[in-house]
């Protein structure tokens, strides 16, 4: 097998090609053929030592992934060799073959696509968690989203819109916001790239008139930095600010604000929670597909990528440039 291995703390371009013996799974495991792997920014704090969980070296990077399974350890039942699948791993899945516990891998449907599979769970799962479970996201509520374009933003607007929320995209270009109407967004915001405090008031304004005056009900915030404070600054009474991730780095926040508005402020850590209660993760998983079958949510896959093009991949994600999700296909 091959794999893009990080073999040093560092960014994409510490990542190397590395060919090894291919796994054998054990009880309780599949081994995936791997035919896509999902391309998302906690990838690229992994291989830097600045992720949540740190596996030892050297490892490929790559936490969702789709494929065929061509090899069952002993006691599965649930799935077969030949079945097409979709699983979630802490890392591995830049690699032409992989060994999950079957509990992580999921059946998708005959007409779901690898590419779009393997931009399915991890940027759907983690936006369906933080608006149904963290937010309690109620029909006619309006919901900004911070990062709209990207991948978790994307998934954010169709869930929103599946859930019966006005949504607001919140995107920093005019070709950003284009796609986000295309997704489903009622309107958007188009915030600076560098942001000061003048900018800030403005940005505050811009998105409570977005949201039609009141503010947000929920704020879904996948940017933080300087923009998560105007952003709590624009929740409506008795708001819900998410907090979903940091490319823009970690925010200091006044914390008077939530005792003024009677708002709250949500941490959104999806991984744990499909850990903590796999059995409600199966049932979001399957509210998902059944999303997908139906036509409501479908991946926006905008960029594909060879697997030794990993690094490529990583620095469009890293820098904001992908709309949607980038994908490495495996040969």
């Amino acid at each position: 097998m091959k794999a893009m291995m990080s073999v040093e703390p560092g960014g994409p371009e510490t990542l190397k090609l590395v060919e090894q013996l291919t796994p054998e799974p054990g009880a309780g495991q599949i081994r995936v053929a791997v035919k896509a792997a999902g391309v998302n920014f906690p990838d690229t704090l992994i291989i830097r030592d600045m992720y949540q969980f740190r596996p030892p070296r050297p490892f490929a990077p790559g936490g969702e992934v789709a494929g065929v399974v061509d090899a069952v350890g002993a006691g599965v039942t649930s799935l077969k060799k030949g079945d097409r699948v979709l699983a979630m791993t802490l890392h591995g899945g830049y690699a032409t073959d992989l060994v999950v516990d079957a509990k992580a891998a999921v059946k998708i449907p005959d007409a779901m696509p690898f590419d779009e599979a393997a931009g399915f769970l991890m940027t759907y799962g983690t936006s369906h968690y933080a608006l149904k479970d963290r937010a309690h996201l109620k029909p006619g509520e309006s919901l900004f989203i911070l990062g709209a374009a990207g991948g978790v933003g994307a998934a954010a607007i169709e869930i929103g819109k599946a859930m019966g929320a006005k949504v607001v995209a919140g995107v920093s270009s005019p070709e950003k916001a284009a796609f986000a109407r295309d997704l489903g967004a009622d309107d958007f915001v188009i915030y600076p790239k560098d942001i000061d405090k003048d900018g800030q008031k403005i940005l505050s304004g811009q998105i409570k008139q977005a949201c039609g005056g009141d503010g947000a009900n929920v704020v879904y915030d996948a940017v933080g930095g300087d923009y998560a404070e105007p952003a709590v600054r624009a929740l409506a009474w008795e708001g819900r600010f998410l907090v979903v991730g940091f490319p823009a780095g970690i925010p200091k926040l006044p914390l008077n604000l939530t005792l003024l508005k009677s708002c709250q402020i949500v941490g959104v850590f999806w991984g744990a929670f499909t850990m903590r209660d796999p059995k409600r993760h199966a049932e979001h998983v399957a509210e998902l597909l059944r999303w997908y079958t139906e036509g409501k949510i479908r991946p926006r896959v905008t960029a594909r990528f060879p697997l030794e093009k990993a690094a490529e991949a990583l620095k469009l994600v890293e820098g904001r440039q992908v709309q949607g999700k980038a994908v490495l296909m495996v040969a």
